[in-house]
C-alpha cells in the first residue's frame, strides 16, 4: 500500500513539474510575440529604409510584405531576431529561455525560415 502512495505522490510532483515547463514555455512564446516582435519589426523597417535603391525600392508594400512573413509565426520572429541580432544565444542563456528556444524551434520546424 505504501508504493501505490509513493508512486502516486511521485507521478504528481512530475505533472505538476511538466505544468511548470508548459506555463515557462507559453510565458516564452508570449514574450516572443510581444516585446521581440515589437524589436524585429523596427529593425525590418529600419534595414529596408536603409537598403532603400532603385533596383530594389523598399516601399511600405515590401515592408509589409517582410514583416507579415517574418511575424507569421512565433519561430520566425525569434529566427529574425536572432539572425538580426536582437537577441543572441547568451541572452537566451542568460533568461533561462534556452531550453524554450529549442522546443520552438522543433515544435514549430515546419514553419520555420529556411535559406
Amino acid at each position: 500500500m505504501e508504493v501505490f502512495i509513493v508512486i502516486a505522490t511521485l507521478v504528481i510532483v512530475w505533472f505538476a513539474w511538466q505544468l511548470y515547463r508548459a506555463k515557462q514555455f507559453t510565458r516564452f512564446k508570449k514574450m516572443v510575440n510581444t516585446e521581440l516582435k515589437s524589436q524585429v519589426i523596427a529593425d525590418i523597417k529600419e534595414e529596408l529604409t536603409l537598403t532603400r535603391s532603385e533596383v530594389f525600392p523598399n516601399n511600405n508594400c515590401h515592408q509589409q510584405a517582410t514583416i507579415d512573413y517574418w511575424c507569421r509565426y512565433p519561430v520566425r520572429i525569434l529566427q529574425a531576431a536572432l539572425i538580426r541580432e536582437v537577441i543572441n544565444e547568451q541572452w537566451l542563456r542568460e533568461t533561462g529561455n534556452y531550453r524554450n528556444s529549442q522546443h520552438l524551434l522543433h515544435i514549430q520546424q515546419d514553419k520555420a525560415h529556411r535559406n
